[in-house]
């Protein structure tokens, strides 16, 4: 098993385009927290109506999702807060699932979360083993 020190750097082509694909899901996510803690209207009757959420709801969700947004940011918190992420984003997927929509664009949320994290930190490698299978 590798170590910290075993760890070869990542190239700075996979850091930025680990950056870059880390950053996409982030701005979704802060712009779905910030309608929900302003109570925008069209949030608010998103989650209640179509959705079937208590209206109490809307707001602790919005602080949930920015919880783990910028636990997310936070270079050492951010494979916890990929952890707490993907769980949320789960959540949303199983709504959109309930409701009958096109549940897409939180399945690829939550991918874009982990692989953007997977290309800037290298030490996920030895705990994701992606090989090449050999002929």
């Amino acid at each position: 098993m590798e170590t910290d020190h075993d760890v070869k750097k990542s190239s700075k082509g996979m850091i930025w385009t680990g950056r870059f694909l880390s950053l996409l899901p982030v701005l979704l996510l802060l712009m779905s927290c910030s309608m929900k803690l302003m109570r925008n209207p069209m949030a608010v009757k998103g989650m209640t109506q179509e959705f079937g959420y208590p209206d109490g709801v809307v707001l602790p969700l919005g602080v949930v999702e920015l919880a783990c947004t910028i636990i997310y940011l936070i270079p050492q918190t951010a494979v916890l807060g990929a952890i707490l992420l993907t769980g949320y984003l789960g959540g949303a997927t199983a709504t959109h699932v309930r409701a009958g929509e096109v549940f897409i664009l939180p399945v690829l949320a939550g991918v874009m979360v982990w692989l953007g994290i997977f290309l800037r930190d290298r030490r996920l490698w030895a705990l994701i083993p992606l090989r090449c299978l050999k002929k």
